[in-house]
């Protein structure tokens, strides 16, 4: 019998428990602490606790329980086991409808009517077309193509910036950091949608807000460790930036005492940009259980060098 552990010291993973016993009833699923996922076949995880795969002697394979994989080896030593994440199309949807909310907001200076509605002041912020808003997406995977296959048609100038060159239809593509402040140069909302690895962490600091055109705006709904805060307050309240869009952070709950929860023009969701279904989860966590059991090749694998 397969015996796999949901792991995370951050959430409560046990709905997962009969959505993966429904589509295998033969799996023994253990949900931490249990001891019992100690001695587990698969972990499957959510910023699992700090040094947990050493405790498991077991351990035949990492997954997953979302696109990203970066909590899962943050401090982690995977003793070269393989590593899976999830792929769901319906991410790249949800991701594009966030984004598009977050573009408006800022092209349509949804942010100052809503500033001028807490102070009761009837003002009409300045309209202007779609084209003189320059989105610049920094990331251009699964999620960032696909939101760059859509707002061109919407009348946006989109500039995108990958670590490697990329012909995308309707999109001016720089690549390398080579390109990187020409990039910003013409960027009026950046969004962030880079993966989270050594080259990217951190990258959301005073020299990327200081390469932007005065009063661009941030979104950020990669990964909190992309942000220095104390970089974004400073350099809204040098005017440097006009506003940003925060999903994601690296301590998750936001604290209640954060800073960023009361800087003016910071917007705070609670990371629901996008996320997988826990139907889908489950499904290709059980898919990738059966061939390791059948000794096949694992479906969406990540590349531990590049951290996706």
């Amino acid at each position: 019998m397969t015996r796999v552990a949901l792991l995370s010291r951050s959430a409560n993973l046990s709905y997962f428990q009969p959505l993966l016993q429904g589509l295998a009833p033969e799996l023994d699923v253990a949900v931490w602490p249990d001891p019992r996922s100690l001695h587990a076949d698969v972990a499957v995880c959510w910023n699992p606790p700090v040094g947990v795969y050493d405790d498991m002697p077991n351990l035949k394979l990492i997954h997953s329980i979302a696109a990203g994989v970066d909590n899962l080896l943050d401090g982690q030593r995977t003793r070269g086991l393989p590593v899976c994440r999830v792929v769901d199309p319906q991410l790249a949807q949800g991701m594009l409808q966030y984004v598009l909310w977050c573009v408006l907001t800022f092209h349509r200076k949804l942010d100052l009517a809503l500033s001028n509605q807490r102070a009761a002041r009837w003002s009409r912020p300045p309209q202007t077309p779609a084209s003189q808003c320059r989105i610049g997406l920094m990331g251009l995977g699964e999620l960032g193509g696909a939101i760059a296959a859509v707002l061109p048609g919407m009348g946006y100038p989109v500039n995108g910036w990958s670590r490697t060159p990329r012909d995308i239809d309707g999109v001016r593509v720089y690549a390398g950091e080579a390109a990187f402040d020409e990039f910003l140069a013409n960027t009026d909302v950046l969004v962030c949608l880079v993966p989270l690895t050594d080259a990217t962490r951190g990258i959301l600091n005073r020299r990327t807000f200081d390469a932007l055109p005065q009063g661009a705006a941030v979104v950020n709904c990669g990964r909190g460790e992309h942000l220095i805060a104390a970089d974004l307050i400073d350099a809204l309240a040098r005017g440097q930036l006009r506003g940003a869009v925060l999903d994601v952070f690296a301590q998750e709950p936001l604290d209640p005492a954060d800073p960023l929860w009361s800087t003016p023009g910071v917007i705070v969701t609670p990371h629901m940009a996008t996320m997988p279904s826990p139907g889908t989860v489950a499904e290709q966590v059980v898919a990738n259980i059966r061939r390791l059991g059948q000794g096949e090749s694992l479906a969406h694998t990540v590349d531990l060098t590049r951290g996706y």
